[in-house]
C-alpha cells in the first residue's frame, strides 16, 4: 500500500503522498518561473494542453448557458458530479436540455450523473425527483449514483435529521463533463449559482483529461447507490458492501484501495509531460480524506510551504476556515506575499440563516480574526493581507489559488476546482481540484484578469468585527464540521 490508513474516525486525516514508483519524470517546463513546479509530475497524472484550449468563465450566467448549450448538444457522453441538482425553474430546463439531446433520444449518448445521497434526497422535492425523467426515458443511457459517507451509519444515520446529516461527508466534486470537454468549478447544479453565486469556472478541451475524470467519477460510483427509475437506491451487483452497513474499515480500505489505485495507475500512464507545441500542463489532485486519498492536501501544501521571497499567492475561500496545517504553513515555511480572499458575511450563503447555522458566517470571521492574530504574534503582518468580497445582492462561493513567480506580474499556475482549504475539505468530503501550469503569455493574461475582477470586489478584512459570545464553544467544538 502507498497509502498509509491510520484511524477512520470523523476527524482523522493521513498526509502520506501516493507517489508512482516506477516512472521517470521529465520536467516539461522551459522556463525559470515554471521549472520549480515539476515534482507535480511525480504526484498527479500530468495532461498537456493547448492554452487555446481553454476558456474562462466569469460570471453565473455564463456557466449557466454553457450547461445547457453542452447537455443540448453532446454527441457522446455527458458527465455530471455535483453535490446537488436544484429543483427550479432553470435546473428543470437544465434536464430538459438533457432529454432534448437528439443522441440521448437516439441511443448513441450516455449520461452518467454523480451526486451526494444526503444533500440529493434532502426534502420531498429533490435532486432524485428532477432527474427521475432521463430514467424514467431511457434507464439504459442514464445512470444516476448517490455517494452516501460511510460515516453515517448506525445510530447516527438513524436519528441525525436532513441537513445535519450532511455534516459527516460529502460528494462534493464539481466536474462538467461533455464528450471531450471538460467544465470544472466549484459550483452547484442549482438557481443560486446561475444567477448571483460568484464561483470560479475553466473549460478545457483535452480527451485525455475528459477520460481521466470520467474514469475518476465512475470509481467513485462503483462504492456509491444507484438509482432506478422507481427512485429506489441499490448496491452494484460488483460492490458487496452498502456504505452504512458491515464492517467500516473495510468499506474504507476497498473504497480507498480503488481510487488510489486508480490514480496510481493514470500517474504511471500520464507521466510524459513535454509535447512539441503544448505549452501548459493540467494536473488533477484528488482529495477523499474519509478514505486515506491526501493527494491534493498534501500538493497543496506543498506550494504554499515552497512558495519563495518575492512570489505573491492570491488564496481565496468562499468559507475561511483554513486548516490548521495550512495556516501554520504559510505563516512559517512561506515566504511569499499572500493576499487572501473571502465573503464578507453579508456576501455568505449562511447568514441569515436560523439558528444555529446562522453563526457561521460570525464563526469564519472569528476563524479569521485568530488567523490574523497568528501571523501579526509572529511578525508577519507585511507579508499578509486579508479582503472580503461584497456585491450587493450577490454570495461568494469562489475560492482557490493563483501563484505569481517572483518578479513576474502574471501568474504561472492556478488551482481551480471544489476545495475550499478548510477542515471539511481535507477531512470529510471527496474534491478535486486541477493545478494548472503554463508559459502561455494569452492564458497567464486571462487568469490574471480573472483573478483581479475578484479581488476588485474585496473590500479590506474587517475580521475584528464583534463575534457572539456562542459562536465561540461552537468554533471550538465544530470547526471541523463546516
Amino acid at each position: 500500500m502507498l497509502r498509509k490508513f491510520l484511524n477512520i474516525v470523523l476527524d482523522a486525516t493521513a498526509s502520506i503522498p501516493m507517489q508512482a514508483e516506477c516512472a521517470i519524470y521529465t520536467s516539461p517546463f522551459t522556463r525559470k518561473e515554471t521549472s520549480q513546479f515539476a515534482w507535480l509530475s511525480s504526484q498527479a497524472p500530468c495532461f498537456p494542453v493547448r492554452a487555446e484550449n481553454i476558456t474562462i468563465l466569469t460570471e453565473p450566467q455564463q456557466f449557466y448557458d454553457t450547461l445547457i448549450e453542452k447537455c443540448r448538444g453532446a454527441k457522446e457522453r455527458v458527465t455530471l458530479s455535483s453535490l446537488y441538482v436544484g429543483t427550479g425553474q432553470l435546473e428543470q430546463n437544465l434536464v430538459q436540455a438533457l432529454m432534448d439531446n437528439d443522441n440521448f433520444q437516439n441511443g448513441t449518448a450516455k449520461i452518467n450523473i454523480l451526486l451526494d445521497y444526503t444533500r440529493g434526497s434532502r426534502y420531498k422535492n429533490n435532486s432524485r425527483v428532477i432527474l427521475k425523467p432521463l430514467l424514467q426515458r431511457n434507464d439504459q443511457n442514464c445512470h444516476i449514483s448517490l455517494y452516501h459517507t460511510p460515516i453515517l451509519r448506525g445510530l447516527k444515520k438513524k436519528w441525525v435529521p436532513d441537513r445535519w446529516n450532511e455534516l459527516f461527508g460529502l460528494q462534493h466534486m464539481k466536474l462538467y463533463i461533455f464528450d471531450d470537454t471538460l467544465l470544472i468549478s466549484g459550483a452547484n447544479l442549482s438557481n443560486d449559482y446561475f444567477t448571483n453565486r460568484q464561483d470560479r469556472y475553466y473549460m478545457i478541451k483535452d480527451r485525455d483529461l475528459t477520460d481521466f475524470y470520467n474514469g475518476l467519477v465512475r470509481q467513485v460510483q462503483r462504492f456509491s447507490l444507484y438509482l432506478d427509475k422507481e427512485d429506489e437506491v441499490h448496491i452494484r451487483c460488483s460492490w458487496s458492501q452498502l456504505p452504512y452497513q458491515g464492517n467500516l474499515n473495510d468499506f474504507v480500505v476497498n473504497a480507498g484501495n480503488l481510487v488510489e489505485s486508480y490514480i496510481t495507475q493514470c500517474i504511471n500512464e500520464q507521466n510524459i509531460c513535454k509535447r512539441e507545441g503544448y505549452d501548459t500542463w493540467v494536473f488533477p489532485l484528488v482529495q477523499m480524506g474519509q478514505l486515506g486519498i491526501n493527494q491534493d492536501a498534501c500538493v497543496t501544501k506543498r506550494l504554499l510551504a515552497e512558495a519563495p521571497s518575492g512570489a505573491s499567492l492570491c488564496i481565496a475561500t468562499g468559507y475561511f476556515n483554513l486548516t490548521w496545517d495550512y495556516m501554520d504553513t504559510l505563516v512559517t515555511k512561506c515566504f511569499a506575499n499572500c493576499k487572501l480572499l473571502m465573503a464578507h458575511p453579508n456576501a455568505n450563503g449562511f447568514q441569515g440563516a436560523s439558528f444555529p447555522a446562522g453563526g457561521i458566517p460570525d464563526a469564519y470571521s472569528l476563524i479569521a480574526q485568530r488567523f490574523k492574530n497568528m501571523f501579526e504574534g509572529l511578525g508577519q503582518s507585511e507579508r499578509f493581507s486579508m479582503h472580503e468580497y461584497f456585491r450587493e445582492g450577490w454570495t461568494y462561493h469562489g475560492k482557490g489559488l493563483w501563484y505569481y513567480a517572483p518578479e513576474q506580474d502574471l501568474p504561472n499556475l492556478t488551482l481551480i476546482g471544489s476545495p475550499n482549504f478548510g477542515e471539511r475539505s481535507v477531512r470529510r468530503d471527496l474534491e478535486t481540484q486541477l493545478a494548472i501550469v503554463t508559459e502561455n503569455g494569452g492564458l497567464r493574461q486571462k487568469m490574471d484578469e480573472e483573478c483581479k475582477q475578484l479581488y476588485k470586489l474585496g473590500l479590506p478584512a474587517n475580521v475584528d468585527r464583534v463575534i457572539p459570545k456562542w459562536v465561540y464553544p461552537m468554533v471550538y467544538f465544530f470547526r471541523g464540521f463546516f
